[in-house]
């Protein structure tokens, strides 16, 4: 083998780019042993391999190319023991960022899996939670992210609240009928844990729900009321009775959807079995 070997062949065997090469030169952690006068080729030797080596492992541990350099000009490759012990917590609080990365990307998915998923009306369990809140009349339904990014998103990150994650946003209406102003609301975000009430945020834990009559709606809050028709007569038909107040779950809203027609939304109302007995059309004409 040549003891001599252009840039182009020194990347060929050691795989690695001859931009790499060049940006190693400039940064002065692996300069060719010779440069030619009149062509300006680089050269570079045998014994260049196990330096290329020595840095290429340094940054597979962790090392930045500035602190490959500063282990040079201290005239060693080898990273001292504090190093190293600084690289391990490192990369163990690296570790640890992306196992909460990994669970963060998971919920995502199976949340986003279970509305994708989700029938127009369906029955489902809404489970504990502890959530923060905040009672506000609105002139209209829209101001609602007024009332999350203006409100209660400041006081949430001045109290230091840990954050849900994915973010579960939604609004109680305690309005009996549907109405399109002056709206009485309480906006939840479910939080991590329970905090002392502020003057703006109430901490509470929500109970389980153990049945809710759950309907998906997209576009604006235009047709809101026609949809609680449908979801009123579901309940009639199959025997549930309201138990609890009705919830606006958000999921495709402002923040993250700008095309108003494809705001996501769905409605939960909690139910009991209506136990009394159903007239049917069998019982109404009998004798």
């Amino acid at each position: 083998m040549n003891d001599r070997l252009t840039i182009g062949e020194f990347s060929r065997f050691c795989q690695v780019t001859v931009k790499t090469l060049r940006h190693y030169e400039r940064m002065k952690l692996l300069v060719p042993s010779e440069v030619d006068e009149w062509t300006h080729y680089r050269y570079y030797n045998v014994s260049q391999l196990q330096q290329l080596n020595g840095i290429l492992r340094l940054k597979e541990m962790g090392f930045s190319l500035e602190e490959v350099r500063e282990l040079q000009d201290e005239g060693t490759n080898q990273p001292s023991m504090k190093q190293l012990e600084g690289k391990i917590t490192q990369t163990e609080n690296l570790l640890d960022a992306l196992h909460e990365r990994l669970a963060l990307l998971k919920r995502m998915a199976d949340m986003r899996s279970k509305i994708e998923a989700m029938d127009k009306i369906s029955i489902q369990h809404l489970p504990e939670m502890v959530v923060a809140s905040h009672r506000h009349m609105l002139r209209r339904r829209e101001e609602f992210l007024a009332v999350c990014a203006c409100v209660m998103g400041p006081e949430v990150q001045r109290m230091g609240c840990r954050r849900s994650l994915p973010l579960n946003w939604f609004v109680v209406e305690h309005d009996k009928e549907v109405k399109k102003e002056d709206i009485d609301i309480e906006v939840f975000e479910e939080v991590d844990d329970l905090m002392p009430d502020s003057s703006i945020l109430k901490f509470r834990v929500l109970p389980e729900v153990l049945v809710a009559v759950c309907m998906k709606c997209q576009g604006t809050f235009e047709h809101l009321l026609e949809h609680y028709k449908e979801l009123q007569a579901y309940m009639k038909e199959h025997g549930f009775e309201p138990s609890g107040p009705r919830r606006i779950r958000l999921v495709e809203y402002l923040w993250n959807q700008r095309d108003p027609e494809k705001w996501l939304y769905i409605i939960q109302v909690p139910v009991t079995r209506d136990k009394r007995p159903r007239l049917t059309k069998k019982l109404l004409f009998r004798s």
